[in-house]
């Protein structure tokens, strides 16, 4: 806990008549380029102050009790900002990172200042804050050197408003997840309970040999971009699942990772010296989500080789479902046709000490002749 005392500048402009201008500097420290950076930004509020409330407080040295239901409610807002660890954003063509320290009024000292700014006429008072440092701060980042080490990315475009919504939900989840060095993050857990009291919407899910609807549809999108984060990144992955076939959101085979719980998990581990964090970014707009991961680099080195595919079958015909919502001889198309195939990706992870780490995935697609939603009793669907 550190205390900063607000000086007035009087370069600032004063507050307009009947008001009072509240306001305090606080430092902003963020990283840059593995330096800390501590620029000092200034906030105000203002505070609305009758006349006639101004005019009681210099008879009688106190606040109104007006006032002071108005100073509550300012320092309130100012309290409002609790400590949160830093996040990066993109700077140019690297990352800044940034956390937030805590505010809280000092209340006595404030309402001093208060009074003793309306009783000699003044525009404006400082008000003394104490600032509550997160713990993980932009310091404690740069003494464990803390950066960029990977990111993950697909492409959700053309997916439905169910799957968006789940895929929202989903990645918010993991984003800001911190993984402790020799730990490791465990998908389902982090998600939770798939349920729409939790923000998650039906959708269709692969089941066995077919497409069901269920809460959390298109989840596997998270997962499969959460993974790939872990794979550039050179991160030993324990448990990770190919789905039954190839879904065209994923594009390139091999570097796919399905969950449902509780059978199907993801899973890696932070084998860094620092801990990982995890941030997620969508963009509905581009329909591209992000996964990066920061932590200490180590220097290990990652190479993947060009996937490997063998045994390629052509896809079947497609099944059909049944749509209330459709009518007559319309269809609607909700998966897409792929060839069945067996994908061999390997990966070569140099570590500290030249140790060298290879890691292969295999994965098993079988062929998938896509699934068309039909009007109830089209003939297609007996089939």
């Amino acid at each position: 806990m550190s205390t900063l005392f607000l000086t007035l500048l009087c370069a600032l402009l004063a507050a307009p008549a009947g008001a009072l201008s509240l306001r305090w500097s606080a430092p902003e420290p963020r990283l840059v380029n593995g330096q800390v950076q501590r620029p000092v930004l200034h906030h105000s509020r203002t505070l609305a102050v009758p006349d006639s409330v101004a005019a009681q407080v210099r008879r009688t040295g106190r606040p109104t009790p007006e006032l002071r239901r108005a100073l509550d409610l300012a320092y309130a807002a100012v309290d409002a900002r609790t400590p949160r660890d830093l996040r990066f954003s993109r700077a140019g063509t690297g990352w800044t990172a940034q956390a937030r320290t805590g505010w809280t009024v000092d209340r006595a000292a404030s309402d001093r200042a208060v009074l003793d700014a309306l009783t000699d006429g003044q525009s404006s008072a400082p008000l003394r804050v104490n600032l509550t440092a997160p713990a993980r701060n932009v310091a404690w980042a740069a003494t464990r050197r803390i950066t960029h080490l990977g990111t993950g990315t697909s492409s959700f475009s053309g997916s439905p408003d169910f799957r968006v919504q789940n895929i929202r939900v989903g990645a918010s989840r993991v984003h800001g997840q911190w993984i402790e060095a020799g730990r490791e993050l465990n998908f389902n857990a982090l998600i939770g309970p798939v349920t729409a009291a939790r923000g998650f919407v039906p959708g269709y899910v692969i089941t066995g040999n077919r497409l069901s609807t269920e809460d959390g549809g298109g989840l596997c999108q998270v997962s499969t971009t959460v993974f790939r984060a872990a794979w550039t990144a050179g991160l030993p992955v324990t448990e990770r699942h190919a789905h039954s076939y190839q879904v065209a959101y994923y594009g390139q085979p091999g570097l796919d990772a399905a969950v449902y719980a509780p059978a199907k998990n993801l899973r890696w581990r932070n084998d860094t010296p620092a801990p990982l964090l995890v941030q997620a970014d969508w963009d509905t707009r581009t329909s591209r989500l992000s996964v990066h991961l920061f932590g200490q680099d180590d220097g290990r080195r990652v190479w993947t080789a060009t996937p490997q595919q063998s045994q390629v079958r052509p896809a079947p015909g497609p099944t059909f479902v049944s749509d209330p919502a459709l009518n007559g001889d319309e269809a609607r198309r909700i998966d897409m046709p792929a060839p069945g195939a067996l994908v061999n990706m390997t990966r070569q992870v140099r570590l500290p000490g030249n140790q060298v780490r290879r890691d292969t995935l295999v994965s098993r697609y079988r062929p998938w002749g896509g699934v068309f939603a039909v009007a109830p009793g089209d003939d297609r669907l007996r089939n």
